[in-house]
């Protein structure tokens, strides 16, 4: 793209751009112009759908339809439990599952002769009715996909794309028709929240940043996500990079920062690909650099990478890493908006927070209060994964139930199993029961309950998951990732997990219960740094909801869900045909029989790794 050399330039892209759009759009299918829209996230790609691109491609060629056909990569459409998704425009035909070995009948039978290929449409779990259009689809039914907004409808990798859908106006309004403080009034009016966690309100960390007096000043994207179960912010990279370097831009104008940096972890290189591709198609086109649209606003933004340290989400921590010192919390105050990166007062924002930042310019802040609750507006996107029928990445309104989230759009519990808890705000939240399923989804609803919003993550579990081992999954992971520092979190966390160890392998006794909420309850707030003071939640979440079944562990010594392998053990029923798959494939030799005659474990021999379970083609083993 040319480089834009004032605000009337940019006008002008947009209008033969979007005209470019419109005109594609507005094709009626008979006439033979159509666009493929193939995703292109981290979960579609590892399942080939850029071969898919590439064979539309070639079909599109053998049969001379260059000019009418235009088939590319899009960002992630949600719904990853059905990817690969293609999507046709505009008659709005959504095709899932597929794979490349299906375009050659998708191109012949829909693009050619108007006739829908049925087998690859989504079929529903319960009527088993075949819907082909996206809004029919349960899934995205109670959505507002509004951060989402670009993702599933633009090349990521094609700025003009993202110009044409409006692109860079909120920028350019921000540079020429508001003042900094203009700008800071509109983001606290609408009453937008970090969506990283803690849902500390942006415009009031914007503004506290801006009145500090200082000729260097940085802004900062948190770019770090590290929840177990959480892509949000990878995958809005990977849809969108240039909503994210806009709302940069006007975050440095409104806090007087002419340095953008976005703090990504190296291990998700297609978002780093894209985002590295959106900052030079960017700087191209002169809407970053040295006086953006001729604006006499100075802003460029840099890529830093980290090494999937979780402490790193806390912003002092992250600030360390930056600057290539060990990634661990300093004590707050000061905090970073008076002194941060290399001493110079620093805004730190995550993804998804900067990416509402666009939207609430061009709307503004009443339309974005439409959506959510009074203290919690807008929307929030969510990693829906675990036992659930529809994982995928979802956006809702604040004030929805998680019930509406599970079952509605979820599509409910795997296999028809029974509900036993949902996990938000990965190791930091907390494990909510049945009973609190309808209790809606912001961040004072949750915090009273023993949970967080957290970044996003939302784990559900049935009735085969134990809360017991689900507390000490948690509490593992964060003792993997604490960086050490303080000792509430360096030792009391240790002794956690060393009691959820105990209580876990038939060896937990009487007072193990209360230890555990007062130990954890010093841990938190103790402890230097987030990581530290949250830790517990799992834990303390596990016990207040589930307590009957740390007792069933410490007291009767069984677990009910079958998952903490010294609480039970393994039996061959009389069913048993003696095929002896079962002895072949254990890897100690515990079992014995002859062919075409029962077998027996030895229960003293067995380590219970289920190899044993697995291998029964009859259903002869058990476990109680």
């Amino acid at each position: 793209m040319e480089k834009l050399h004032n605000r009337q330039e940019l006008n002008t892209a947009f209008d033969k751009l979007f005209y470019k759009r419109a005109f594609l759009e507005n094709h009626k299918g008979e006439e033979g112009y159509r666009e493929i829209l193939v995703c292109g996230g981290t979960g579609c790609t590892s399942s080939r759908s850029l071969a898919i691109v590439s064979e539309f491609n070639k079909v599109i060629q053998e049969h001379d339809l260059n000019n009418k056909i235009f088939c590319h990569i899009t960002g992630c459409l949600g719904f990853c439990e059905q990817g690969p998704i293609v999507k046709i425009l505009p008659d709005n035909v959504f095709y899932v599952n597929v794979n490349p070995l299906d375009v050659y009948e998708i191109v012949s039978s829909h693009l050619l002769n108007n006739t829908v290929v049925n087998r690859l449409l989504y079929e529903h779990p319960h009527s088993h009715q075949r819907i082909s259009h996206q809004d029919e689809i349960p899934f995205y039914q109670k959505q507002h996909r509004q951060v989402l907004r670009h993702c599933g409808m633009i090349n990521p990798e094609v700025i003009e794309d993202y110009i044409a859908l409006g692109g860079y106006k909120a920028m350019a309004k921000s540079l020429f028709d508001l003042t900094p403080q203009e700008v800071i009034m509109i983001v606290r009016e609408s009453g937008l929240r970090g969506r990283g966690g803690a849902g500390f309100p942006t415009g009031l960390k914007w503004e506290l940043t801006a009145k500090e007096e200082n000729d260097t000043k940085y802004i900062i994207c948190n770019a770090d996500e590290g929840d177990p179960g959480a892509f949000m912010d990878r995958s809005l990279i990977e849809g969108d990079p240039h909503s994210l370097l806009e709302a940069l831009v006007i975050g440095g104008y409104a806090i007087g920062a002419s340095n953008g940096i976005v703090y990504i972890r190296a291990e998700y290189p297609l978002a780093i690909k894209r985002l590295s591709l959106a900052i030079n198609q960017a700087r191209n086109a002169g809407l970053l650099g040295e006086n953006i649209l001729n604006s006499g606003f100075d802003f460029d933004v840099k890529l830093r990478f980290g090494a999937g340290a979780f402490v790193c989400g806390e912003e002092t921590a992250l600030i360390a890493s930056i600057e290539g010192k060990r990634g661990e919390p300093n004590p707050k105050p000061p905090f970073p908006s008076v002194s941060g990166l290399y001493g110079k007062p620093t805004c730190i924002n995550n993804v998804e927070t900067l990416v509402n930042i666009p939207m609430i310019i061009e709307k503004g802040p009443t339309w974005f209060k439409s959506l959510g609750t009074e203290k919690s507006p807008g929307t929030k996107v969510f990693a829906l994964a675990g036992k659930i029928n529809n994982v995928g990445l979802v956006e809702v309104p604040m004030g929805i139930t998680l019930r509406e989230i599970i079952y509605e759009i979820g599509g409910g519990i795997k296999d028809d199993h029974d509900f036993k808890a949902v996990q938000t705000g990965g190791p930091s939240g907390g494990c909510i029961s049945e009973k609190n399923l309808d209790v809606k989804v912001d961040f004072e609803a949750l915090h009273e309950i023993g949970s967080i919003m957290g970044s996003g993550g939302l784990i559900v579990m049935d009735e085969e998951n134990c809360m017991v081992d689900i507390a000490k999954f948690y509490l593992e992971f964060t003792l993997d990732e604490s960086c050490g520092k303080c000792a509430p979190c360096r030792v009391g966390n240790k002794r956690l997990y060393e009691i959820l160890d105990r209580i876990s392998k038939g060896q937990g006794k009487e007072g193990d219960i209360e230890l555990l909420r007062e130990l954890s309850i010093t841990i938190k707030e103790s402890s230097l740094c987030g990581l530290g003071q949250t830790s517990p939640n799992p834990v303390l979440s596990t016990i207040d909801n589930f307590e009957e079944e740390y007792r069933e562990h410490i007291i009767d010594k069984h677990c009910q869900s079958l998952v903490c392998s010294n609480l039970f053990q393994y039996f061959i029923e009389e069913t048993c045909i003696g095929c002896t798959k079962c002895a072949r494939h254990c890897p100690v030799d515990c079992i014995e029989g002859s062919v075409k005659k029962m077998h027996f474990i030895d229960p003293t021999e067995c380590i219970r790794c289920g190899a044993c379970f697995d291998a029964c083609p009859v259903g002869a083993i058990t476990r109680h």
